[in-house]
């Protein structure tokens, strides 16, 4: 990246956040902080257990640990310093940590299809997904563990690649002023649109390129969904369909959560007129689905709730009295 003292006049940004107002500030603290806690302890929780049992070790568990990772690291991106910027007078940010905070939002969540590195997983998902129903005897051919860790290294890689050279641009525009961001976190709109130069070539680039990253991984996506609904409904026994459609239906939500928002904030020519709305939509790819993510796709399969109810048993033994069994309480809580 070009070295940004020499390019601008601005060395820190001020982020307006939800509100200055001290009261709705503490109840956002409260709430934000609460969604973080949640989200970093569920996702650590689902690498934990997949990790720690022999018989999660298959593609499609492997490829939840990732998506777990790149939870962890988009919130972690952008919710402590709206935290720490929700209980301090000025609510700063320097020039050089509003860059690096734009760069890694975008490569672990990849600007939500602008550059999204974790719905290029997921699409790689749907994949998985689609050889385990339309393929089941070859399932451990096609989706060999040197297969696995390919398809992630190269969704990992493509990611971050992906997002460097529109970063790198962008670190070399001049900002004389004024330096307040409509927005909670750096993220790449507000922070053009306050360049004191020409930023029409850097937004076409922005809009090609997450034009680009969504039709690579939506098409794929919705044509293995195709497959698999094709394949659903030759099932004969309704018991079977049902099955089908609940291993897909957690991915689908998810699916829909992020290419919908992700639309709406990234995938549009020029952003500048819808600031304030951006601002709300992005709370639902830095929190609330990082958040939600290990709730969607863990606690509604039924061998991530018994490895779970196993490993908290193990962690936390009680002495076996009648009435009195921690795996049994823990099934109650589960089911």
């Amino acid at each position: 990246m070009a070295d940004a003292r020499n390019q601008t006049g601005v060395s820190e940004f001020i982020l307006l956040g939800f509100s200055d107002h001290p009261q709705v500030q503490l109840i956002l603290f409260v709430a934000f902080a609460s969604a973080y806690a949640a989200a970093l302890l569920g996702n650590v929780s689902i690498i934990t257990v997949i990790c720690s049992q022999p018989g999660l070790h298959t593609p499609m568990y492997f490829f939840l640990v990732n998506l777990s990772l790149l939870d962890i690291g988009c919130v972690t991106s952008t919710v402590p310093q709206m935290l720490t910027n929700l209980l301090a007078q000025k609510k700063a940010i320097s020039f050089q940590g509003c860059l690096a905070q734009m760069y890694f939002f975008s490569a672990f969540l990849a600007t939500e299809l602008l550059l999204l590195t974790e719905y290029i997983l997921l699409a790689v998902m749907s994949y998985d997904r689609y050889v385990a129903i339309c393929f089941p005897l070859h399932y451990g051919t096609i989706m060999s563990r040197k297969i696995c860790i390919l398809l992630v290294i190269c969704s990992w890689i493509g990611g971050f690649l992906a997002v460097f050279i529109p970063t790198a641009m962008k670190s070399g525009l001049p900002f004389c002023g004024p330096n307040i961001i409509n927005h909670f976190f750096c993220d790449s709109a507000p922070l053009l649109h306050l360049a004191c130069s020409d930023i029409r070539l850097i937004e076409l680039v922005d809009f090609l390129v997450s034009a680009s990253v969504a039709l690579g991984t939506l098409l794929p996506t919705v044509v293995s969904y195709l497959c698999i609904l094709a394949t659903i409904m030759k099932i004969p026994s309704t018991k079977g369909r049902i099955k089908a459609f609940s291993t897909c239906s957690s991915h689908f939500t998810i699916i829909t959560i992020g290419y919908g928002t992700s639309m709406f904030i990234y995938v549009r020519p020029s952003q500048d007129h819808f600031m304030s709305l951006n601002k709300v939509a992005s709370l639902m790819t830095t929190v609330v689905t990082p958040m939600l993510n290990p709730f969607i796709f863990s606690l509604r399969n039924q061998q991530v709730k018994e490895a779970l109810r196993d490993s908290i048993a193990k962690c936390f033994p009680l002495q076996r009295t009648p009435g009195c069994d921690l795996r049994i309480v823990l099934k109650n809580i589960f089911d």
